[in-house]
């Protein structure tokens, strides 16, 4: 391959001579000239090496060094499934039990079963990522049909309301010109009647002049009696008319339907015809021939002895909250979701620092994540869980309940909720639309704060009780466990399903087997009154945080 770089031979420039290698030993993982490999072939040590030819070799993309010290490769931790070098196991895994040397595991490894299966994962991975690439594609023509059909339904309201509102004007343009008509012909008819009564008295006073001047004195009497008698006539006609309402000035006016001004208010006030949202599905067609999962590339047998497990405080962070704290959880990517009771939900980095706060409404209690985009919220007050996005904090989905609602876990596209109403209360397990699947009543005169949901059973904290209870979905208990426990209140679960509990009241962190039949103390000192715990199983790390939301103390856990 001409393409790659020149290869010197290994041995030559430790001798400090720089040769062009001819071939690569993948035994010694050192390149080596013609001279240098008839020796090599010739030595008992190296005779059986594998070798090729320089030019068919390709650089390893793996790296024997670690990237945090920069030091070898040489041992293996099997508690955290991690090759590591001597200062790693010196700093992180001094705790651990099962430290093997690294080539002892590889050598007992079973690298063809190791490679078909991971060959098989990304082959899978492979599979999901076209198929994602294909439905995202179709998601955004559908997507653009979609604001195209809304912008049109848009326009087909405007036209009905238009046509509404041309039929309106006709009709009352025709009201009006009628109305017009009408007072414009009695106006008409008056004006003719009061010209004819103006022609009649300019007669009169014709007629007395002539009266006076051109009669005897005897006819001049007859005369101006007659007319007299006339001008009376048409004197009280004139009083008259100060009364008759067609002499007066008529205006054309309207009386505006009430409605209207309610309707102008309302539009004012109006500042969208609706919302536009984006609403994620549950529930993806994204099939796989098989999950793909960390593994071990060793054999290994699930944790169960929890005296093998053991914390240890990374770090303390002052925070400042406005409340205390009613729950947390450590999102899929690190960060972490604080909440102020009935108050509000802060984000913060996996470092503990805020990020931001989140605009949704005051007022929540539990969260849980949903998955990389969505998380839910529980409403006490309201009675209802919300469903955020979590780059917009747009609500996506309100569930309305009939109980006061607090705790919160998803799992397998379903929620479970603590439900209270006075003394009564229960763990409903719905859907992501709300329609209840399992209900599973439990004797208990609190609020259920804290639960975990998971492999399909319900772990919940009782504090006035000291006991943390575990049931299945069919509402049978499985075990109540109380010993070592004063107050306990938020829990979560490590990565084999033990049971790790914030008590609040001994100021220690405890955990509980997944069995129930068992307990250890993982911290007792260097806490103060821990009220909510969340863990990242992706990280075998979390997160701790006091009751006042002033201390959020994140943990390592070691599983020997």
């Amino acid at each position: 391959m001409a393409s790659i770089k020149h290869i010197p031979c290994g041995p030559c420039q430790k001798g400090k001579v720089n040769t062009k290698a001819d071939i690569w030993c993948y035994n010694c993982d050192e390149a080596l000239c013609s001279p240098c490999s008839g020796h090599h072939k010739r030595s008992k040590l190296s005779c059986d090496h594998k070798t090729i030819d320089i030019k068919s070799y390709k650089p390893s993309i793996i790296k024997t060094e670690c990237d945090k010290h920069g030091r070898q490769l040489n041992l293996y931790c099997s508690g955290h499934l991690m090759p590591c070098c001597d200062e790693c196991i010196s700093k992180f895994h001094s705790k651990c039990s099962g430290i093997k040397s690294l080539i002892s595991v590889a050598e007992k490894t079973k690298l063809q079963k190791s490679k078909e299966s991971v060959e098989k994962d990304i082959n899978s991975i492979l599979h999901l990522l076209d198929k994602m690439v294909n439905n995202k594609s179709t998601n955004i023509q559908t997507g653009e049909q979609q604001c195209e059909d809304i912008q049109k339904s848009f326009h087909k309201i405007r036209e009905k309301i238009n046509k509404h509102l041309d039929r309106l004007e006709k009709k009352f343009c025709q009201e009006t010109d009628k109305l017009l008509d009408q007072e414009k012909l009695t106006a008409t008819n008056f004006l003719t009647e009061i010209k004819k009564k103006k022609t009649n008295v300019q007669k009169m006073q014709e007629h007395l002049l002539s009266a006076i001047t051109l009669s005897s004195k005897l006819q001049s009497f007859l005369g101006l009696h007659q007319i007299e008698q006339q001008v009376h006539h048409s004197k009280r006609y004139a009083d008259d008319l100060e009364n008759d309402d067609r002499a007066k000035e008529f205006e054309i006016k309207m009386k505006q339907n009430d409605e209207i001004e309610n309707i102008l208010k309302k539009l004012g006030s109006l500042e969208s015809l609706g919302e536009v949202l984006v609403v994620y599905k549950t529930e993806t067609d994204l099939k796989r021939e098989t999950s793909v999962r960390r593994k071990a590339q060793v054999e290994s047998q699930e944790q169960s002895n929890i005296n093998n497990i053991t914390m240890n405080i990374e770090t303390k962070k002052d925070i400042k909250t406005e409340k205390f704290i009613s729950d947390m959880i450590c999102l899929k990517d690190g960060r972490v979701i604080v909440v102020e009771e009935f108050g509000k939900v802060n984000l913060l980095t996996s470092d503990g620092k805020l990020q931001k706060q989140f605009t949704i409404p005051i007022g929540a209690w539990s969260v849980t994540q949903i998955n990389q985009n969505t998380f839910a919220i529980t409403y006490p007050t309201e009675k209802a869980i919300k469903i955020f996005t979590m780059e917009n904090e747009i609500v996506t989905k309100v569930i309305t309940l009939d109980k006061e609602c607090y705790g919160l876990s998803f799992y397998s596209n379903s929620l479970a909720v603590g439900l209270s109403y006075g003394d009564e209360g229960e763990i409903r397990i719905i859907d992501l639309e709300g329609n209840t699947l399992k209900t599973i009543q439990v004797e208990i005169e609190l609020p259920l704060d804290y639960l975990v949901y998971y492999n399909d059973i319900v772990i919940y904290s009782y504090y006035r009780g000291k006991a943390i209870y575990c049931y299945d979905e069919s509402g049978k208990q499985i075990w109540r466990y109380t010993q070592d426990l004063e107050r306990p209140a938020g829990l979560c679960t490590d990565t084999y399903g033990n049971i790790i509990v914030a008590d609040y009241n001994s100021d220690s962190i405890i955990v509980i087997s997944k069995d129930g039949q068992s307990s250890k103390v993982l911290i007792k000192d260097g806490l103060k009154e821990p009220k909510c715990i969340c863990f990242n199983h992706n990280e075998s790390s979390g997160f701790i945080c006091n009751e006042s939301g002033t201390k959020l103390t994140r943990f390592n856990l070691f599983s020997g």
